[in-house]
């Protein structure tokens, strides 16, 4: 056991590390991440739309201090009403852990289980399950309390969260291997792959 939990730890070769490449991965996953979770949340909504008439990002700014009106601003594209400052929320939340998960990689592997999706549920939980709901942002997580989360809203953001986690991974893998011309970094450089 205390050689598992070693193995998770284990960092790679500081001359093999390209974190500047990790940054401009980041930044373009988190983009491209935050775009797959809106496409995930047409089929699975994850909130009913009585709860989304305020959204958390736009409940988290109204804890912040905005009004409601402004937590509320539109844009209009293509005759469509569009909630601008939860846009950026979103886009920022995306973009900052992408940018953490890139950089993090360069360091320490592990964090890549599943392609991500391990790191991704761990987002959930720390998000959806214990911080917003401690600040008032989102409901209880417990679907059996009045009011609280649904067990389809777990369904949404969970599997939601590894979706976009792997499509983090998906373009820092890509993008990284192509850009510095190696493979990741606690791969040998005479690693043959098929």
């Amino acid at each position: 056991m205390l050689t598992k939990l070693k193995a998770m730890f284990v960092k790679t070769d500081a001359k093999r590390r390209r974190i500047k490449e990790a940054v401009i991965v980041g930044f373009i996953g988190g983009v491209f991440s935050a775009i797959v979770k809106f496409g995930w949340e047409v089929p699975f909504p994850p909130r009913t739309p009585e709860r989304d008439a305020t959204n958390p990002p736009q409940q988290l700014l109204e804890q912040l201090g905005m009004s409601h009106d402004m937590s509320h601003t539109m844009i209009t594209f293509n005759n469509n009403e569009r909630p601008i400052f939860s846009f950026i929320i979103h886009f920022s939340f995306a973009i900052v852990f992408a940018l953490f998960y890139c950089i993090v990689a360069e360091y320490w592997p592990k964090i890549k289980l599943w392609q991500g999706m391990a790191f991704g549920l761990f987002v959930w939980v720390a998000a959806h399950l214990v911080v917003m709901p401690l600040m008032g942002t989102v409901p209880s997580p417990f679907p059996w309390v009045e009011g609280g989360q649904t067990w389809s809203e777990h369904f949404s953001e969970a599997l939601g969260h590894m979706v976009w986690l792997w499509s983090i991974e998906i373009v820092r893998r890509d993008l990284r291997n192509r850009i510095t011309h190696e493979p990741d970094a606690e791969v040998p450089l005479d690693a043959k792959f098929r």
